[in-house]
C-alpha cells in the first residue's frame, strides 16, 4: 500500500497539471523539479513569474479569481464598517477641510493689497 503524500506535495502535483509548460521545462532540462518546487513554495502558485507557464484558460480563470477575492475583501470590509463611526470620521475630514479653506481664504484676502512703502511683516507699535 502506498504511503500518502504530504499535503504540500498534492497541492504541488494540481499545481503542475495547471502548468503544463513546466513539464517541458523539466523535461527540456532547463529547470529540475526541485527548483520548480522550491520558486512555488516561496513564491505560491499566484505570482507573476508562473505566467509564462500558463495556458490561456488558467490565465482566464486567475483573472477571474482575482476580481472575485478582490470583491470579497471588499465586501468584507464593508460588512465591518459602523455608519456611526463613518458618519463620525466624514464630520472631523469636513471639519478639518474646512479649517484650512479658512486658512488659505485668509491668506488669499490678505496678499492681493501692497502697500507703497515696505513694512516688516512683524511690526511692533510702541506705545
Amino acid at each position: 500500500m502506498a504511503k500518502p503524500l504530504h499535503p504540500s506535495v498534492e497541492q504541488f502535483k494540481q499545481f503542475v497539471k495547471k502548468h503544463p509548460k513546466l513539464i517541458q521545462e523539466v523535461r527540456s532540462g532547463k529547470k529540475t523539479w526541485k527548483q520548480v518546487y522550491e520558486d512555488w513554495y516561496l513564491f505560491g502558485e499566484d505570482d507573476d513569474i508562473w505566467e509564462p507557464y500558463r495556458d490561456a484558460g488558467g490565465k482566464e480563470k486567475r483573472e477571474e479569481k482575482g476580481a472575485s477575492k478582490w470583491l470579497d475583501k471588499l465586501a468584507a470590509m464593508l460588512g465591518q464598517l459602523d455608519a456611526a463611526e463613518v458618519q463620525k470620521h466624514l464630520a472631523s475630514v469636513q471639519q478639518a477641510l474646512a479649517a484650512i479653506q479658512g486658512i488659505l481664504s485668509e491668506f488669499q484676502g490678505a496678499s492681493p493689497q501692497r502697500p507703497d512703502k515696505e513694512e516688516h511683516p512683524f511690526s511692533f507699535r510702541q506705545d
